[in-house]
């Protein structure tokens, strides 16, 4: 990695983080969030599991394809990323409708295709390895946790249960960006990503629980005060992690963003990166610490 390259990456504007010197936060961020959340909030609630199906599918297959970005670069690989994009739209699949096909079956046709791609592949055999690994984690890195929004969605209360995860993971990362931009003095994490600060994990942490207490009172009366302040929590650390492992990644392949697709907010893996590890996490606290 380039000097430019670890300089562009330390000026990128994400959540949790703050530069050396005092920043203006980016309004397009809250622009684009005021149409947004409640045109989300429509499509949850009042069109069938399918539309929503086809949302997560598309978000899903853009950061993807923006993930494969990062280590194919400019390398034309058309048949190797359509190979991970269709195992990745077959996992979603297997989510939502499994009488269909099952998300093991899936996961067993995937390993086989990729191996054996790589005998009729005229990319040197020395990258073998490094290519269907990469294939293979970007399925299970962005479809297998996606995921779990249609898994959750499918549960009773399912769309309030999308819409709460979503929102306050949403604040978690407002909060932090807004807190960090403007207070943010300590380093988080000075290796993986030096401008988040632990003001903006505490900004996002305080915002995130606000939500949650907000949601109950609002939609999601089931769910208890404790319950609220749990998730509130877990779902801040988990993106919070979410996001210093996307940020890992992109360090790793020298880029700020990983791609350009919202204003103000980089491309779709970068707007993702903290739903892929609070997706999973909420999914299994109500399926197995609430028994939903």
């Amino acid at each position: 990695m380039n000097s430019d390259s670890l300089g562009a990456e330390q000026a990128t504007t994400r959540p949790y983080e703050a530069p050396r010197s005092r920043r203006t936060p980016d309004a397009r961020r809250l622009y684009a969030a005021l149409v947004f959340v409640p045109l989300f909030y429509l499509l949850v609630r009042y069109t069938p599991a399918s539309a929503f199906f086809v949302l997560v599918t598309a978000a899903a297959l853009l950061a993807l394809r923006e993930f494969y970005r990062l280590y194919f670069r400019d390398q034309r690989v058309p048949a190797t990323m359509a190979l991970g994009l269709g195992a990745a739209a077959a996992t979603l699949v297997s989510l939502q409708w499994p009488w269909i096909v099952s998300d093991r079956t899936v996961l067993l046709l995937t390993l086989i295709a990729v191996l054996s791609y790589r005998l009729l592949s005229r990319r040197d055999f020395r990258q073998g390895l490094e290519d269907s690994a990469v294939v293979i984690f970007g399925v299970v890195y962005v479809a297998l946790t996606l995921g779990c929004l249609l898994l959750t969605r499918a549960l009773p209360e399912g769309d309030f249960l999308v819409f709460f995860v979503f929102l306050v993971t949403w604040a978690a990362d407002t909060g932090a960006y807004y807190v960090g931009t403007s207070l943010g003095r300590h380093q988080l994490a000075p290796v993986v990503s030096p401008n988040k600060t632990v003001e903006g994990l505490i900004g996002g942490l305080v915002l995130a629980l606000g939500a949650a207490l907000l949601a109950r009172i609002w939609f999601l009366p089931s769910f208890g005060v404790t319950d609220c302040l749990v998730v509130g929590v877990l779902l801040t650390l988990a993106g919070v992690m979410g996001d210093l492992a996307e940020s890992a990644l992109k360090r790793s392949a020298g880029v700020k963003d990983s791609g350009v697709v919202i204003p103000g907010h980089g491309g779709m893996l970068d707007r993702l990166d903290s739903l892929l590890f609070t997706a999973p996490v909420f999914y299994y606290y109500v399926t197995l610490v609430k028994g939903t």
